[in-house]
């Protein structure tokens, strides 16, 4: 038997060391649009007696579109909550393979005894013609003695992916990456690392970011503060506010020429009830201090003062730099019902000042989009049947940490499927946007320490590993990708796939192809667990467009 053992398994699965694939994929054939990156594993078992490096061979026609990845394993003390249900793969604490990392010159090491995996990209483009194309990867010891390949086949379809149709944003936490590197806020080296990571962020299909206007009053102990993010400075002299945009415009032209469509400004007012400000910081009379927090009542004359100065030069600029119609705004994140008076108090102030602009926001009951308070309103996924009965049209999506148990998510301990099913939900109801959280969260809970993702996965045992991050700060002030963000932009590209048929056949003919492959009618609660499903919907809607297009 080979020292070396492969297994060809789908970006599905997840290879813990100990375990080894559950699912291959001996006889699939991956198949892909022009402009997709298509993905799978290797699965890689070192049978030998102490742990040794390979040097792996890519021969393909393609291997110049092909990047290797190895999956590196993380911690996680929290992988879950108590109450779980069949879309989890693990429950306990352990090491979760999450990362993954780009090595040098294709070298990898194999621990004696233990399954690793490597991950591997075709990165395809318009130059890829139609056609099958085969791949071989052959690992081979560094002393010669041991190797050992597998080959897989990519079917490439000639047709292009169309962009992405609906908004798509994982909120970006700049502080938290002002603090991970050591540098100032907005210093020359936060703003590469800024372009770094919103770049990679474009690149996997999240087309909207977060512009913190102010310090986001996100995930912030009631009277606590986080490292100030604030692109606007504000100047107050005798009374009267002056306002400068300089990092404002740097901001959005890192967004527009990174490929970013969409703006979110920060919220106007504090999380769970729009009960304060934000935290806004400005140079009062010489002298640089909070003006604005926590101890700042939204329905307050103060605060309002300010608005009516700020809101409209602010959308001033936004008009002069052409990206009014692009951009959305937030009034507070979560309200619930008891919070209905405040938040309705809070928009009726900025509504004036707004008009033109939409207001997003994520909530959860049907009463606030019945009052006329937002007319996009972003819903939890276990908790958007009321919408869908009503038939709201511009209705999101969302998921946090609470959607644990049935729903979509993207914990480290959940199955991927989990997560990719979330594309095809969002074109069978037809949603406007999906929002999630974090993209790159790298506090405790409420923001009162910093932690090192590296290390840390959870939060501080606050959220199940994989609710805060889909990214890490890797080196050079370059991100280093997960798993789940491929697999999530996976579910994007199947959007975009499904999008594609339609417009060559109908909705309904899709619908049919769906409901046909999954043998029930999808919902956000009831949904195929297996990977081959995904694998095998997706080539079949790529053969569907094939056949369409020859026809």
């Amino acid at each position: 038997m080979d020292l070396i053992q492969l297994e060809l398994v789908s970006s599905l699965e997840k290879i813990f060391p100990e375990a080894g694939p559950k699912a291959t994929m001996d006889s699939v054939i991956l198949s892909a649009l022009q402009g997709e990156t298509i993905s799978f594993q290797v699965a890689c078992f070192y049978d030998g007696k102490e742990n040794k490096y390979v040097q792996i061979k890519v021969s393909s026609p393609i291997s110049r579109y092909i990047r290797l990845r190895e999956v590196i394993l993380v911690p996680s003390s929290f992988p879950c909550y108590k109450e779980t249900d069949d879309g989890y793969l693990r429950k306990t604490p352990g090491m979760y393979p999450d990362i993954l990392r780009d090595r040098k010159n294709n070298r990898m090491k194999l621990v004696a005894g233990q399954w690793r995996s490597l991950w591997v990209d075709v990165e395809t483009t318009r130059e890829i013609h139609s056609g099958r194309y085969p791949v071989t990867l052959e690992f081979t010891s560094e002393d010669g003695k041991e190797s050992n390949k597998i080959s897989t086949e990519l079917n490439m379809i000639g047709e292009e992916l169309p962009p992405l149709h609906i908004k798509n944003t994982r909120w970006f936490h700049a502080d938290c990456l002002a603090d991970y590197y050591h540098v100032p806020v907005f210093s020359e080296e936060h703003f590469q690392i800024i372009e770094n990571f919103i770049e990679t962020a474009a690149k996997r299909d999240i087309n909207m970011i977060l512009v913190p206007q102010f310090t986001p009053p996100l995930d912030t102990a009631v009277g606590g503060e986080r490292t100030t993010l604030q692109l606007i400075d504000i100047h107050v002299n005798n009374g009267n506010y002056e306002f400068d945009f300089t990092n404002l415009k740097r901001f959005i032209q890192i967004c527009l020429t990174k490929g970013i469509q969409y703006l979110e400004m920060s919220h106007l007012f504090t999380q769970w009830g729009a009960r304060s400000a934000p935290k806004i910081m400005a140079t009062v009379d010489g002298v640089y201090q909070r003006i604005f927090g926590w101890d700042t009542t939204s329905n307050g004359p103060a605060y309002e003062t300010f608005l009516s100065c700020y809101l409209p030069q602010l959308t001033g600029q936004l008009k002069l730099l052409g990206v009014d119609k692009i951009t959305y705004f937030h009034i507070s994140d979560e309200p619930h019902l008891e919070h209905l008076e405040t938040y309705q108090h809070a928009a009726s102030l900025v509504k004036p000042y707004l008009e033109g602009f939409q207001i997003i926001d994520a909530m959860s009951n049907v009463q606030f989009y019945e009052l006329g308070l937002t007319q996009q309103p972003i819903c939890a996924i276990d908790a958007i049947e009321p919408f869908l009965d009503k038939q709201v049209p511009m209705l999101w999506g969302y998921y946090c940490c609470d959607q644990k148990i049935t729903v979509s998510n993207c914990f480290m301990s959940m199955k991927s499927s989990r997560a990719r099913v979330y594309g095809l939900q969002t074109y069978l109801f037809d949603l406007t946007g999906f929002l999630h959280w974090a993209f790159n969260f790298y506090n405790t809970q409420f923001s009162i320490d910093h932690i090192n993702p590296y290390e840390v996965t959870d939060a501080g045992d606050s959220f199940p590993s994989g609710d805060a991050f889909v990214v890490y700060p890797g080196k050079d002030f370059k991100p280093e990708e997960s798993l789940r963000l491929m697999v999530l932009y996976e579910a994007m590209t199947d959007l975009r796939a499904l999008k594609l048929l339609e417009s060559l056949s109908s909705k309904e003919y899709v619908k049919d192809i769906i409901e046909r492959e999954a043998g029930y009618r999808i919902t956000f609660k009831k949904y195929p667990l297996s990977s081959s499903f995904y694998i095998n919907l997706r080539n079949k809607i790529n053969q569907e467009i094939e056949n369409t297009r020859t026809f």
